[in-house]
């Protein structure tokens, strides 16, 4: 009798990928006693007369929906999901009857005014994306080197040296995530 021939088994199926989103860190709270304000006298005393237009109650008191609206007449322009951070996340309900006294409105509004003067790691990718003709991921050092000299809040040339320094590969482009990484850490 011949052997029978082993059945040879079938590679079993990879299991399917689960399609969950990655999770993302926690933002931590908006807290306001953490904010050190920096205003001038002056600049105080604007921001309490803008403050009054808005003012309904005669108390030096807004409402919680009026807060980007003030915050928007002095010059800023937060989106309402940075307006809903620093009012901690209210229920819709609370947008119209909770209130905000204006020494609570000075930090968030200082908040809001830093937050604009600085740019997220998202912005400055995509800022350089625009510049990745090969969509790999690199821009051409030389090119970096002139947006810097040139665009936006002009560097000088030992500036612009001092960031780029050992940033190139050997074929002169520039592995922008990881350039906007090092600069943001620093």
């Amino acid at each position: 009798m011949a052997p029978t021939p082993k059945k040879k088994e079938e590679p079993k199926p990879a299991p399917a990928p689960i399609d969950e989103e990655p999770v993302r860190p926690k933002t931590p709270d908006f807290d306001a006693a953490a904010v050190t304000l920096e205003f001038t006298p002056e600049q105080i005393e604007d921001f309490k007369d803008s403050f009054l237009m808005f003012d309904r109650t005669c108390q030096m008191k807004i409402t919680y929906g009026q807060c980007g609206d003030v915050i928007r007449a002095l010059g800023q322009n937060p989106t309402n999901k940075e307006i809903m951070y620093v009012l901690g996340n209210p229920k819709p309900e609370d947008m119209q009857t909770k209130m905000l006294d204006f020494e609570q409105f000075l930090p968030l509004h200082q908040h809001i005014c830093r937050a604009k003067n600085r740019g997220t790691y998202e912005d400055f990718v995509e800022g350089l994306r625009v510049f990745d003709k090969e969509g790999n991921g690199t821009v051409m050092g030389a090119e970096l080197r002139h947006v810097l000299a040139t665009l936006g809040e002009k560097l000088m040339v030992g500036e612009v040296e001092q960031l780029m320094q050992n940033e190139e590969d050997g074929s002169g482009c520039v592995h922008y995530e990881a350039f906007i990484k090092r600069i943001m850490a620093t």
